[in-house]
């Protein structure tokens, strides 16, 4: 296998991972995903992934491509042996057209790169799903990857006007374009967003920037209770107030990182609201002054910290902070409708309780996007089957409030066969089929994003 690979793309470009080769897990590791990968391949360019591809659908041969290994389903795994097709060697720029609001970047160009090239030309890239210095590009389209400012900036597919694919049996084929508008045929471009690996393996993107806004302010807000915070983020959107981002921290998180926040959290407060608006100088602090408004109707507290970038440093230091906590935590990432989100918090909590777990949540509220978290002891086997068996509850819990069991992470691995609960039996059909007619013989990413 592995010189049959190197032909086609360098013998020194593909090898056989060890067991434990970073190329066999992602950020999944912790909750216990390995794979093993029977060979890794680092192709050099589109059409070395297409003939990658090729030779794997040849011989029958499964091939999961693998972008900066961030993700935290599984996705990029190799759970069921085959080739590992890393795009970290696909860092081209193939084009940054700044007049025309537009960038054209090969799979592994980091998102830190295209948000710094975008700001460095005066334009924006809003999506920020995380480790954006690890995480591609790539990687960000084929799980349509979030963030806290997809509140009004959308996700990442909301910015992909066109896309590089290597299709099934092993050729490229262009999606998408620059045209402004084309409702010419189907939208298959979309349908390769967020498909996980499965329909087929990105290349490149073509993304459509927008100009940088002239100032950004950010807010917090601290309320009493769960109910009081939650109701306060449906009377800004009901105001027609639009910010850029608008999170949330139940009680359990505020207490947990109280102590690394840049200003004073209020003793009675048992919930916060961290929110952002942007737009033009003017435009920012009418939207501040109506968000204020709004919120102050409620608040304890209001604060508009001096640099609102030391205060989204503290809300990406989350995780590392509630991991401490007990040595471990399991998160899953669901969504409730907006207006039923003081529902599901509170039934997630009576959910983690009745297994004997503490839990905590925060998210972007503005979306109703949760991350659900139980707090355990790594030591301890009941405590991550009790975690396992709370996640069960939990997506059922989406399900039956008209959420989804993810708003930005993807299906993957872990929660393979959920989507059952959530769609309607035709909505299945229609999914596998999608699947067969992109991945006939069903070698692209196997076993993930799977209906059933």
């Amino acid at each position: 296998m592995t010189s049959e690979l190197g032909r086609r793309v360098g013998a020194e470009h593909v090898h056989e991972p060890a067991g434990d080769s970073p190329y066999n897990h992602d950020a999944s590791r912790r909750r216990g995903v390995e794979g093993r990968a029977d060979a890794v391949v680092l192709p050099g360019s589109a059409t070395e992934v297409a003939a990658v591809l090729r030779w794997c659908y040849e011989n029958d041969v499964p091939i999961v491509a693998r972008g900066g290994g961030t993700g935290l389903t599984g996705g990029a795994v190799a759970t069921q042996g085959g080739v590992v097709c890393s795009l970290e060697r696909l860092r081209a720029v193939r084009a940054l057209e700044p007049a025309l609001w537009r960038m054209e970047a090969e799979a592994g160009v980091s998102t830190r790169h295209v948000q710094r090239l975008a700001r460095e030309n005066g334009l924006m890239f809003a999506p920020d799903p995380g480790a954006s210095e690890q995480s591609q590009i790539g990687g960000n389209v084929a799980t349509n990857a979030g963030g806290p400012h997809a509140l009004k900036y959308g996700v990442t597919g909301s910015w992909v006007v066109g896309l590089q694919v290597a299709l099934a049996p092993g050729e490229l084929v262009a999606l998408g374009g620059w045209a402004r508008k084309d409702v010419a045929g189907y939208d298959l471009k979309s349908l390769l967003v967020g498909s996980e690996g499965t329909l087929g393996i990105i290349t490149a993107v073509r993304l459509g920037l927008l100009p940088a806004p002239e100032e950004a302010i950010a807010v917090m807000a601290f309320l009493r209770t769960r109910a009081e915070g939650c109701a306060a983020m449906l009377d800004v959107l009901a105001a027609g107030v639009q910010p850029s981002a608008l999170d949330f921290l139940d009680g359990e998180t505020l207490a947990m990182v109280a102590v690394s926040y840049p200003g004073t959290v209020p003793a009675e407060a048992g919930f916060a609201l961290l929110a952002e608006v942007d737009g033009s100088r003017a435009e920012a602090h009418a939207q501040r002054a109506a968000l204020v408004e709004v919120l102050e109707q409620e608040a304890l507290a209001i604060e508009q910290p001096a640099q609102a970038p030391a205060l989204w440093r503290w809300r990406d230091g989350f995780n590392g902070v509630v991991t401490g906590v007990r040595g471990r935590k399991v998160s899953e990432d669901v969504v409730f409708p907006v207006e039923r989100l003081a529902e599901g918090l509170e039934r997630f909590e009576q959910i983690a309780a009745g297994h004997g777990l503490r839990s905590c949540a925060w998210g972007h509220g503005g979306e109703g996007n949760v991350h659900a978290t139980v707090l355990v002891d790594p030591a301890s086997e009941r405590e991550l089957d009790a975690a396992e068996a709370v996640a069960d509850e939990l997506f059922a819990l989406a399900a039956s409030l008209g959420g989804s069991i993810t708003g930005e992470h993807g299906v993957g691995w872990l929660k393979r066969g959920r989507l059952a609960a959530q769609w309607d039996a035709r909505a299945l059909e229609l999914h596998e089929q999608i699947k067969a007619a992109f991945d006939p013989k069903g070698l692209l990413n196997p076993g993930k994003k799977l209906a059933r």
